[in-house]
């Protein structure tokens, strides 16, 4: 009772406006868009400090940027999407000691346990240092071995089962008690992405909306999405930028450099690049021109096997991972028109997996083998929030054709 009361309690706050507001839309952030003006698109883990006065900075380096975000400066406006399916809130806001003229976007998401982070070391500990007292033989060795026993100690403090977690009890009712835990900070970490400049498109994006279901045929791609992408396309710098090596250089998993049929394997922003079992990891292709599945033909059959093979060879020697535990897929309608390929852990659930939105590159392939021009026949389901602009011209070209239809005359059936 006490569950259900407090999630009512949360249902019912408001979202719309306030910075204390709270929504619960399945939507997740995707990955990130490039535009005209290239915003830095950062992310990082961060702490609660063990100072409570301290400020929390957020700290981004290597060859994707140098700056740094102090996020006591960071001014909030209103939140953007509550996502408590996925632990995750994105802030619209500005850095005060940036420009207080620019906004920016900060998403926070709760990071998934580790299998570290849940062992009992103390046992290990214990071990050590019986070890320690029964072996040192000289002043020497035991420097050794007392060194040795402080790593051990300071690995046993950052588990959830040390003596710096805390229980505040809710409630015990006979065998069945609730509480909340108070951790150490290094192992209560947020995961933290900032777009910095954000513009209109950022906001939107972030911001939760009401979604719809469309049915694209050939027709609608030919007349209305096609004609819209090349109008509205964003750009893809920040990809280019990643393919030249001109940026996140350091990030890369595997490569193939043909580019007839070469890939970058790279983490994806939702991930965070550690929790194995999170694991999500996208394919941007070298060919340039690939924008969607509407594009692909059998002369792409190499592109696409060369991306199942080879991500998958390179997932299991980097990761130990093997394919029959990898879902890999493309999306359709994409968040950025290059055609791109999603690698995830079959027990991770991310956004974006469900069959109106994902194809399985097996599938891909099969269907271009039986049928060469498949992808430019079939009718492919999408789905749009309400502020997209294709979605209003999607919209409004079926309702037209839907008034072209000759009416039907009912015949009442006795």
């Amino acid at each position: 009772m006490l569950e259900a009361a407090k999630q009512q309690e949360s249902d019912s706050v408001n979202s719309n406006n306030t910075i204390n507001s709270s929504n619960h839309d399945d939507e997740h952030h995707q990955r990130r868009q490039g535009q005209s003006a290239s915003p830095i698109s950062a992310t990082a883990a961060v702490t609660s400090p063990a100072n409570p006065t301290s400020s929390p900075v957020v700290v981004v380096g290597g060859s994707t940027t140098s700056t740094s975000y102090d996020l006591a400066q960071f001014e909030p406006v209103r939140i953007l999407n509550n996502n408590s399916t996925h632990k995750s809130v994105s802030l619209l806001g500005h850095f005060g000691n940036l420009s207080r003229d620019k906004f920016a976007i900060i998403v926070l998401e709760k990071t998934a346990f580790t299998e570290a982070q849940l062992r009992n070391y103390s046992v290990v500990t214990k071990a050590a240092v019986t070890q320690t007292a029964t072996t040192t033989t000289s002043s020497e060795s035991e420097s050794e071995n007392s060194s040795t026993t402080a790593e051990v100690v300071v690995a046993a403090e950052r588990s959830v089962f040390s003596s710096k977690s805390h229980l505040r009890t809710e409630f015990i009712n006979d065998i069945y008690g609730n509480f909340l835990c108070v951790t150490d900070p290094e192992v209560n970490q947020l995961k933290v992405t900032i777009i910095y400049p954000a513009t209109e498109k950022h906001i939107s994006k972030y911001s939760t909306h009401a979604r719809f279901l469309l049915e694209e045929t050939a027709d609608d791609y030919r007349s209305v999405t096609l004609p819209h992408l090349e109008q509205e396309q964003l750009s893809l710098e920040w990809l280019y930028n990643i393919l030249e090596h001109r940026k996140e250089k350091d990030r890369i998993v595997y490569e193939d450099p043909s580019d007839e049929v070469g890939f970058i394997l790279l983490p994806d922003l939702k991930w965070d690049g550690k929790t194995l079992e999170q694991l999500y990891l996208l394919a941007l292709v070298r060919p340039k021109g690939i924008k969607s599945l509407r594009d692909l033909t059998p002369a792409h059959l190499p592109l696409l096997r060369n991306i199942r093979d080879g991500g998958i060879k390179a997932i299991k020697e980097r990761y130990g991972i093997s394919s029959d535990h990898l879902r890999i897929y493309v999306h359709y309608q994409p968040s950025f028109y290059h055609l791109h390929v999603h690698f995830t852990y079959l027990k991770h659930d991310p956004p974006g997996i469900h069959c109106e939105k994902s194809h399985l590159l097996t599938t891909i392939i099969e269907n271009l083998e039986l049928v060469p021009d498949y992808y430019q026949r079939v009718t492919l389901s999408c789905v749009l929030s309400e502020t997209d602009k294709l979605y209003a011209k999607l919209k409004a070209a079926k309702e037209n054709a839907d008034e072209d239809q000759p009416k039907v005359k009912r015949t009442k059936i006795e």
